[in-house]
């Protein structure tokens, strides 16, 4: 049975609407069942089949901030765009909310690619994903399997395998200092499992520590601040005060 959604019809973004663009709102189908919601824009201008993009990112954000920014800006300049809420995520389905998956997160692309492909109004041979923070990552993935993918970017400013492996600047980068952010994870299922919270973990980390690394602090001025807050978004709401900066999930 498909999961009813209830959707914001209203315009809620952290950016204010072009009015360069016609919007809509859309769902579609992952081959994992779970229905993705997604935001389209298209020029108003546009006329015959267009060139699109499928957007989306980051880990824990919702596509009413930057992924649908990067949208409306893309549709700006012709493009017919979706930006998604990947799935367990905002307005789309599956459950428990708020996991990752690297296989299922991939194949929330394609899907995306899949919709894009079949609009009258789309041309299918020129359709391009944008992956923003850590789902760079997913669109590299999605992009290495997906041959009806003509363009990708990867709005990216680390590369996230090598900061799972060794840390944010390599500060993590020994035997000890891995097992001890192991144990940490491991501890915090633990908490979680005995709270039934694991579904809320991750987020940017709030309060924000005076030594905070600048970088968790331009996450935090976005995030938990007026400029990119939202009511449905992991990163806007999440987080605790224990300060362990998890890699893909801030």
């Amino acid at each position: 049975m498909e999961e009813k959604l209830n959707l914001t019809m209203e315009w809620d973004k952290t950016f204010p609407q072009s009015d360069k663009i016609n919007h809509r709102k859309v769902t579609f189908h992952n081959r994992y069942g779970i229905t993705l919601t997604a935001d389209l824009y298209e020029p108003k201008d546009a006329k015959g089949q267009t060139p699109a993009i499928a957007v989306c990112g980051p880990f824990g954000a919702v596509k009413e901030q930057s992924s649908g920014l990067y949208a409306q800006t893309m549709a700006e300049r012709g493009f017919l765009t979706i930006a998604f809420d990947p799935s367990y995520t905002g307005e789309s389905g599956g459950q428990p909310r708020y996991m990752a998956s690297p296989d299922i997160n991939t194949e929330d692309f394609m899907a995306a690619v899949d919709f894009l492909s079949v609009q009258g109004n789309v041309n299918p041979e020129k359709i391009g994903i944008i992956g923003i923070c850590g789902w760079g990552g997913m669109a590299l993935n999605a992009a290495a399997l997906d041959t009806r993918i003509k363009a990708t970017a990867a709005s990216t400013m680390y590369d996230m395998t090598r900061v799972n492996a060794n840390g944010y600047f390599d500060n993590e980068d020994s035997e000890a200092a891995r097992y001890e952010k192991r144990k940490t994870l491991c501890a915090q299922r633990t908490a979680d499992y005995k709270t039934g919270s694991y579904a809320l973990g991750g987020g940017v980390v709030n309060p924000l520590p005076e030594d905070a690394p600048f970088f968790v602090k331009d996450y935090y001025d976005y995030y938990k601040t007026e400029r990119g807050y939202h009511p449905r978004s992991l990163n806007s709401n999440g987080g605790g005060s224990h300060g362990l900066y998890v890699p893909g999930r801030i």
